[in-house]
């Protein structure tokens, strides 16, 4: 075998890796990245990019149906999966090759194959010994998978990017993000769509008031939620599978898509030859410096399962990099993260909920406005858009905005940057709205609402 001296191994060539191995390689570091699969990880693969995709399709059939209200006119309406899957696969496919070019035009060595540790120094990439001073991993998560019959109708998010045809009726089991987004897609594409979930109310964690409104704007559009109920036994037919709940319900779907949660990618990594410390849900333990229980490992993103996200990975990455090549001690700021998930309508929130400033004791006050957004006013939808501001009395700085509605996302963005440099409600009182539109509304919302 040959042997390789690096400076930095990088395993795992997701949005972090890549970003961690360019940096190190900016530093004039030898740098390497193993990879066995595409690069971008599950984001740019599996995730983020080619889900948002499907989410723009998922809703083109409510753009045209509502555009009959401003005087369109649309006949013999058509979508084609295959098409939409193509065209995807080929942006995939040059996101790839950009991530690459960065990496080659970086210095970077990338090594397509998959990797493990021999030793604290030492990692085996096929026929492949490296060695080197430091070793990062950002091997990301991987979904839960079903623990039921092995059936290619049964599925994870990972293979709903590459279904041959969409199905007439799908069942989503799970209750966070994943579940919800392919729910709305799923539902947008004309799919006959039930989710279930076994608590009482999808999205633990995130404002309880905003879970609510988002249910019921899921229910009206034609989803079918079914809480309080897990999946008891699953039988496989010539033409679809019975689903069968633990309450003795019987439903019938061509295709289940299991989203009950993600895990970190640990799988063949070799860890049990390190001593490697490890928490109870297998996720990598770091310090601040995203240094592991050996002193020249690392670890950032979805392996070390704190939050997980695209943008707290990169930014994990140039912290790291930083600290050991720049000789700066910068940690990543974890407070006040903005996050959206793409449902139709999206849920975007920044900072806390009203129900995490309770149970920490702060004295608050809430505004919120419910209404409906101009761009419905002329057609058939009852989509209305929910915002709501968490103000803490005692200084009246915001700590928590919260938004249901047609790009939540973008609008949240900005609302994170304002709360980020402690914006007050008096700053947001006294800035001019941009009019007509719903993002005035967080500068217009001056009645407090009783807690």
């Amino acid at each position: 075998m040959k042997s390789s001296k690096l400076d930095l191994v990088v395993i795992g060539g997701g949005s972090g890796g890549v970003r961690a191995a360019r940096m190190a390689a900016m530093y004039g570091k030898k740098v390497a990245l193993i990879e066995s699969k595409d690069l971008g990880g599950t984001c740019v693969n599996l995730g983020c990019i080619p889900k948002k995709l499907f989410s723009y399709a998922a809703h083109c059939k409510e753009n045209f149906e509502e555009s009959v209200g401003f005087g369109w006119k649309h006949e013999n309406l058509n979508f084609s999966w295959t098409e939409l899957i193509q065209n995807k696969n080929k942006e995939i496919a040059r996101l790839n090759e950009i991530y690459q070019k960065l990496l080659e035009n970086s210095g970077v060595s990338i090594i397509r194959e998959k990797a493990s540790f021999v030793n604290r120094n030492t990692i085996k990439a096929g026929s492949i010994n490296l060695t080197s001073e430091n070793i990062l991993i950002a091997t990301g998560g991987t979904p839960v998978k079903p623990n039921f019959l092995s059936d290619e109708r049964i599925i994870t998010s990972d293979e709903a990017f590459h279904l041959k045809k969409l199905p007439s009726t799908i069942s989503l089991v799970g209750g966070g993000y994943i579940a919800l987004e392919f729910a709305s897609i799923f539902n947008g594409l004309g799919c006959t769509t039930n989710l279930l979930y076994r608590g009482p109310l999808f999205l633990r964690g995130f404002d309880s008031e905003c879970r609510e409104f988002l249910a019921n704007q899921m229910k009206d559009k034609g989803i079918n939620l079914i809480f309080n109920c897990d999946v008891k036994n699953i039988e496989s037919r010539t033409n679809e599978l019975e689903l069968t709940t633990s309450d003795s319900k019987k439903i019938e779907s061509e295709l289940i898509m299991f989203a009950t949660g993600r895990r970190p990618n640990i799988d063949g990594l070799g860890l049990e030859e390190l001593d490697l410390k490890l928490d109870s849900e297998n996720a990598v333990v770091v310090d601040t410096n995203y240094k592991t229980s050996i002193d020249n490992i690392f670890a950032i993103g979805d392996i070390t399962n704190r939050i997980n996200l695209t943008p707290v990975a990169i930014n994990e990455a140039m912290a790291l990099t930083d600290f050991l090549y720049g000789d700066k001690n910068k940690t990543v700021n974890y407070e006040n993260v903005p996050s959206a998930i793409f449902t139709l309508p999206n849920f975007a929130t920044v900072g806390v909920s009203e129900d995490l400033a309770n149970e920490m004791g702060l004295t608050i006050k809430v505004y919120t406005a419910n209404f409906k957004q101009l761009k419905h006013t002329l057609t058939s939808s009852g989509e209305r858009c929910f915002m709501k501001l968490i103000v803490n009395s005692e200084d009246n700085k915001i700590i928590g905005a919260h938004m249901v509605g047609a790009d939540a996302g973008e609008q949240i963005q900005g609302i994170a940057i304002a709360i980020q440099s402690g914006a007050t409600k008096e700053d947001f009182d006294q800035t001019i709205g941009i009019h007509p539109t719903s993002a005035e509304e967080w500068v217009t919302m001056r009645e407090e609402r009783s807690c």
